[in-house]
């Protein structure tokens, strides 16, 4: 239609919409003004049989119920759009078996490459194409992630200097590779004299049953003074018990979350969390990707390594961290003298 309505090869009319061939400046903008005139849509399928190539992308995620996931997926298909690639989305809902069901799935409808978020504690190795794996620093073969450690460093030095130095760190599943990191950061940074006890809701909730209060208020009374979570989902459970409780935040103790969800920012009073480069992230994993898809001959099939593997987080202070509480009798004690 384009060719034979200003007269040139459909050779041509190909090359000035794929940007290939030694065409004028002019000629080329003669076609492509046609092309919008007639509201041409070049075909993928063609596209396809043509380059072997389907320019669409897999990305398999561990939970899309999670707040936090669903962003990543956003920032994925703003990094994967910009490159002209297409995304489709799958679920693996925290099952290994579903994860590789997704997997397999993804490369039945021919997908060019893998992005995964995997499900804690697996590891994926190789998929018959090129793969990205945004998981943790510390996981074997992963491609890109936030720095989660430098993360859990930055909560606990937010907290030292305060003055905390009995803190309860709150974790979900002790499996995890991303919350090991956050908690380790957050230890390794726990002064002389200072005391960081781990409470791994799962296994609370194995004892307790599930939805079991977390039992805060007895750690309240035995001195702790603040309560780091792995996310910010575990920091409003947290919040929301301790407020339950009649134990006001931060007036008594201080919350710290994971991750700067949407919402963070508008509960009451507002979360202190740390924040990750979503955007970084998926910029770094698609280029990483696209690398080896487009790489000729064709090269990696297994995990893509990024320029840059690991991203710095952010710490953003707001409202449910403060000073530890200090008791009025101690604060009317006399110097030198016992409350």
């Amino acid at each position: 239609m384009i060719a034979s309505a200003l007269d040139v090869s459909v050779a041509t009319v190909s090359n000035a919409l794929s940007g290939k061939g030694r065409l004028s400046a002019e000629l080329t903008k003669r076609i492509r003004d046609k092309a919008d005139e007639l509201g041409y849509t070049p075909s993928q399928a063609a596209r396809a049989l043509r380059t072997g190539r389907s320019r669409v992308l897999g990305l398999v995620l561990p939970d899309i119920a999670n707040p936090l996931f669903p962003q990543i997926a956003q920032a994925i298909e703003y990094a994967a759009s910009t490159a002209g690639y297409g995304i489709l989305i799958a679920d693996s809902r925290g099952s290994v078996a579903m994860q590789t069901d997704a997997i397999n799935r993804l490369i039945e409808r021919d997908v060019d490459g893998i992005l995964i978020v995997p499900r804690l504690g697996t590891r994926i190795v190789d998929v018959g194409r090129p793969l990205a794996v945004i998981d943790s620093p510390s996981t074997p073969n992963s491609t890109v992630s936030a720095d989660h450690w430098q993360g859990g460093q930055l909560v606990m030095e937010h907290l030292v200097s305060l003055g905390h130095r009995h803190i309860v760190l709150i974790g979900n599943n002790p499996s995890s590779n991303v919350q090991n990191d956050r908690i380790g950061g957050m230890r390794s940074r726990l002064p002389p004299g200072g005391r960081a006890q781990v409470l791994w809701i799962e296994q609370h909730e194995d004892i307790c049953g599930k939805g079991a209060p977390l039992q805060l208020v007895e750690r309240v009374n035995a001195g702790a003074t603040a309560f780091a979570a792995v996310s910010d989902l575990h920091a409003l459970r947290a919040l929301t018990e301790l407020q339950n409780a009649g134990i006001p935040v931060p007036a008594r103790v201080s919350v710290t979350g994971f991750d700067d969800l949407a919402w963070s920012a508008m509960i009451t009073p507002a979360l202190t969390s740390v924040r990750m480069d979503v955007a970084s992230i998926a910029r770094l994993a698609i280029e990483a990707l696209l690398q080896a898809i487009e790489s000729d001959p064709p090269g990696t099939t297994g995990a893509v390594t990024a320029e840059t593997s690991s991203v710095p987080m952010t710490l953003v202070v707001r409202q449910t961290t403060a000073p530890p509480f200090v008791p009025i009798n101690n604060q009317n004690a006399p110097e030198g003298e016992p409350a």
